[in-house]
């Protein structure tokens, strides 16, 4: 592939206010993001720009990769049926810590994803009422493995049942997770907030980069403009 090429595909999506004023052009930033995204360390990327005559640490790139995740679109008004939630242990630095995701059974949008530290039914009601905040649940059923989910969803005054079914794909959302969770170990040293800021850049990649076979190489951003 020429330079020039992956330059113009990041240029196509560069156009962002979260750029500012950076002195780095957008289409290196967008460039850098992506790699990133789809594969190597963040230290590997800042080494990457170096061709490119650029000079900046991985810290850099890993603010500019926060960025884009905040402020990128947000296919979240899409028609919610059925939702996945569940919640699995992580480890951050020397503690363990719960993490909270929802995931749209149909589509495979995540709607969110939040760490707490420890499990049980006042999280739960938390981490639902922050999805309730930024998405149209009004129709929404979710899909829970256990009494505390219920509880918290009646709280919440949503609706779900139990399922041990279609509830599973949440499940296989951890495993993609895990894997690579061991590819980048290093970041999660940074404490529960750098934790939870990694993980909405890799919902954002996940909701907009990564095709998924389930969807006919569609990532989960395109089958909600398709619906």
């Amino acid at each position: 592939m020429h330079t020039q090429e992956p330059l113009t595909i990041s240029l196509e999506s560069s156009p962002l206010e979260c750029w500012g004023d950076e002195s780095t052009a957008s289409a290196l930033r967008a460039l850098a993001v992506r790699l990133h995204l789809t594969g190597i360390s963040l230290r590997e990327t800042a080494a990457v720009l170096e061709q490119f005559g650029v000079t900046r640490s991985y810290q850099a790139v890993f603010q500019w990769i926060h960025r884009v995740a905040e402020q990128a679109p947000d296919p979240s008004r899409a028609r919610l049926r059925r939702v996945a939630v569940d919640e699995t242990v992580v480890t951050i630095g020397t503690e363990q810590q719960w993490l909270y995701a929802a995931i749209d059974i149909e589509t495979k949008l995540m709607l969110g994803v939040r760490i707490f530290d420890r499990r049980g039914t006042d999280p739960a009601a938390a981490f639902l009422g922050q999805l309730a905040e930024k998405h149209d649940l009004s129709k929404t059923t979710f899909l829970v493995d256990g009494m505390s989910y219920l509880t918290a969803l009646a709280r919440c005054d949503l609706r779900g049942h139990l399922d041990y079914v279609d509830q599973n794909l949440i499940e296989k959302w951890f495993q993609t997770l895990a894997m690579r969770i061991d590819q980048f170990h290093q970041t999660w040293m940074g404490g529960r907030a750098s934790a939870q800021r990694w993980l909405v850049a890799f919902v954002h990649y996940y909701t907009t980069q990564r095709l998924n076979q389930v969807l006919n190489n569609r990532t989960p951003a395109e089958q909600v403009m398709n619906q």
